[in-house]
């Protein structure tokens, strides 16, 4: 029913998160950022901004022609009408979850993103920026444990729904971001709570089956960094 166009990101995992809890069908096309093949005009035509992940619904609800849709976040809240699952049905609850997924796509993931930039991979270690990025992820850190700390088991209240999903892959990688997740316990509840899930062991496992490899590294420093309009013309 779906393909997905897929690789082994914080983003991606978001709709591997999505789909195994969900139980949909769905077929796994591997799209190696790290090699270029982002770019492929094929793989363009689905996501014009040559970004992963993306899918095709071949079985969308108005029977229709397939649909295509790039961006995470739009996937995730695609599924989740599809679905009627993961995303709460009535107006206050479905906002609260709506809101917290763009905190994610807005907030967390661009920040924690320039933070893994700077720290891991910039061929010069500028402190300003380092510190900068460290710390705007620590506030958004402190943010979701600020939010989580009135009882509720998820972000938009006692069910998981597509704002966790979105939120989670970027917590993963928290000793990257110099984030030490002892000073966010109700975050660390909440992450521990979602890592437990056996589909969210699923997701990475399956993650496993396709790639073990940095996505960044010496080669695909060239093909990651450094694009602007030009990279689009062509």
């Amino acid at each position: 029913m779906i393909d997905l166009y897929y690789w082994t990101t914080p983003n991606g995992h978001k709709i591997t998160l999505f789909l195994e809890e969900a139980g949909l069908p769905y077929t796994i096309h591997p799209i190696n950022i790290g090699r270029g093949e982002q770019f492929a005009p094929e793989f363009l035509k689905i996501a014009p901004n040559n970004r992963i992940p993306a899918i095709v619904d071949q079985a969308p609800a108005d029977g229709g022609a397939p649909v295509p849709l790039f961006e995470s976040g739009a996937i995730l809240l695609y599924l989740a009408d599809k679905t009627k699952r993961f995303i709460p049905q009535d107006l206050r609850g479905r906002n609260e979850a709506v809101q917290w997924l763009f905190w994610q796509m807005g907030g967390l993931g661009p920040m924690a993103g320039q933070n893994h930039h700077f720290v891991q991979y910039a061929p010069e270690k500028i402190p300003y920026a380092m510190e900068r990025y460290v710390k705007e992820t620590s506030r958004l850190y402190g943010v979701l444990d600020k939010h989580l700390s009135d009882g509720r088991d998820f972000i938009a209240g006692k069910d998981y729904s597509i704002a966790d999903m979105a939120s989670y892959p970027w917590i993963v990688p928290y000793e990257r971001q110099q984030q030490d997740l002892a000073k966010f316990p109700h975050l660390k509840d909440w992450f521990e709570r979602i890592a437990a899930r056996p589909a969210t062991q699923r997701a990475y496992d399956l993650a496993q089956t396709i790639n073990v490899a940095p996505t960044v590294d010496e080669a695909s420093k060239k093909v990651l960094f450094g694009q602007d309009a030009t990279t689009i013309k062509r």
